[in-house]
């Protein structure tokens, strides 16, 4: 049926075999993980197997069901690991939310248990923790697996209510080759340093589940400082890539002078479109290029450019079929991967909808993102793309973040500005590059914008007014 769920998922067990043939093979004595100390696969085995007999004390059965709500840690890696191998179905829910927020997202997913830490040592610019107890709690309303997805995971909230995502484990392997296939991504004997929540796609998949497939050590900055990643960076003498999200590419290309980093080969940044004159800017600074990927929740990486020469277009990875289709990006996918929701306008006929605009090339295939679709308005019978008018604000000096909707019938700004500079420079600027029509009619100006979990800038408009409070918008 057009829209619906998929239910072959549900009719094949989960499967246990592929966490140990895929993720945990290897010497014992090659190293996997760093947090601040190194981590051998011996070591890694041991701690998911003490994880899985916690799990099991605890009653967790195969077809059973988990949410973690842990800080990125050797903790979570191994307790994530080892309910897989359990034969569970994992929900991940980011350790940052309310308590309002697990328990809702809890309601959603109807986890039997969750694991929690009971103490955890580090602080708020700490890359990971040290998880030093965990508790394993039942929940009676929770529900056993009913189809055979391993992963929940949940949208990013950034334009709105965050969907309930589900992929089974062959579609997380068939994701792992797409990484194993990219010719410029890291390779056994390399490092990723990671910056990336690895609750969410890009920092799960193409961080950890990549680096233990694939041989590459993953490393967490002890400090997500621009200090604190250039020393993850010099800490090891291997080929290094750093990844991340358009947010640190720019908290790195702040450094006025940084100090030779012969190991550091390039970085890759996800999650939004990275602001003009940031990939330029870093190469600059570092003599690396400033790598882009493009991708979802619902299938993680889908199109690539590693070394940053065709910002801002990409090429499809293996296996990723797209089109471009009323001005939209769709993704050839068997079935949908929305839990509890049925709606033509995100999958239909085997084609999940983006929701962002695009162009595909029809004779190389290449992809331009050019936004959000919902992006192009209005403006009294006048045609204005939001994304143009953001990326305009964006390239001005005066501005070091800025988010641009459409609310109430008019076009809003929210920005924070560099120090020194005004509003005022920022509506001259404006006047002199956008039309009338394109123009912000307000102006909203914030010590800094709000972000979700995952670092993406917040794009819904109450959750912007919000932010601003009691402040009397600044603008004509």
């Amino acid at each position: 049926m057009k829209g619906s769920v998929a239910s072959d998922a549900s009719v094949a067990p989960l499967p246990t075999g592929w966490v140990d043939g895929v993720l945990l093979s290897g010497d014992a004595a090659d190293v996997c993980l760093s947090f601040a100390r190194p981590v051998d696969r011996g070591t890694l085995r041991a701690l998911v197997a003490e994880q899985q007999e916690r799990l099991a004390a605890a009653g967790l059965v195969p077809g059973g069901t988990v949410a973690l709500r842990l800080p990125p840690s050797l903790a979570f890696v191994a307790t994530l690991l080892a309910a897989w191998r359990a034969g569970a179905q994992v929900s991940l829910l980011d350790h940052r939310l309310t308590a309002h927020e697990v328990a809702r997202a809890l309601d959603r997913v109807g986890a039997q248990f969750v694991v929690e830490p009971t103490e955890v040592a580090g602080g708020r610019l700490r890359g990971y923790a040290d998880v030093l107890g965990l508790s394993v709690t039942a929940r009676p309303d929770g529900r056993e697996a009913a189809t055979g997805h391993a992963l929940i995971q949940f949208s990013s909230g950034s334009t709105g209510a965050s969907k309930v995502i589900a992929r089974t484990s062959d579609d997380l392997i068939a994701e792992l080759d797409r990484y194993a296939r990219l010719p410029d991504y890291p390779r056994r004997g390399e490092r990723i340093v990671l910056l990336a929540s690895m609750v969410h796609v890009l920092g799960l998949v193409g961080g950890l589940l990549h680096g233990l497939h694939a041989g590459v050590q993953l490393v967490l900055a002890e400090r997500l400082t621009a200090d604190g990643v250039l020393a993850a960076v010099a800490a090891g003498s291997a080929p290094t890539t750093v990844l991340g999200v358009p947010f640190h590419a720019e908290l790195l290309t702040a450094v006025a002078e940084p100090p030779p980093l012969p190991q550091l080969v390039k970085m890759i940044v996800a999650g939004e479109l990275v602001r003009p004159g940031v990939p330029a800017r870093f190469a600059a600074r570092y003599r690396v290029p400033l790598g882009t990927m493009y991708g979802m929740t619902e299938v993680g990486v889908i199109a690539t450019d590693l070394l940053g020469t065709g910002w801002p277009t990409v090429t499809p990875a293996y296996g990723i079929e797209v089109r471009a289709e009323d001005g939209e990006l769709r993704i050839r996918r068997p079935s949908s991967p929305y839990i509890g929701l049925t709606d033509p306008s995100r999958w239909a006929d085997g084609w999940l909808h983006t929701k962002d605009a695009a162009s595909v090339d029809p004779a190389t295939g290449q992809v331009t993102i050019l936004g959000r679709l919902d992006s192009q308005i209005s403006i009294g019978g006048l045609k204005v793309d939001l994304t143009e008018v953001e990326q305009t604000l964006a390239a001005l000096p005066e501005v070091t973040e800025v988010v641009v909707v459409f609310d109430g019938g008019e076009i809003d700004g929210y920005l924070a500005l560099s120090d020194g500079s005004t509003v005022d420079a920022v509506r001259y600027a404006v006047a002199r590059e956008l039309a009338p029509f394109k123009r912000p009619r307000r102006l909203h100006v914030l010590p800094k914008l709000p972000r979700t979990a995952t670092g993406k800038i917040v794009r819904d408009a109450a959750a912007l007014r919000a932010a601003v409070d009691s402040d009397p918008p600044t603008g004509p």
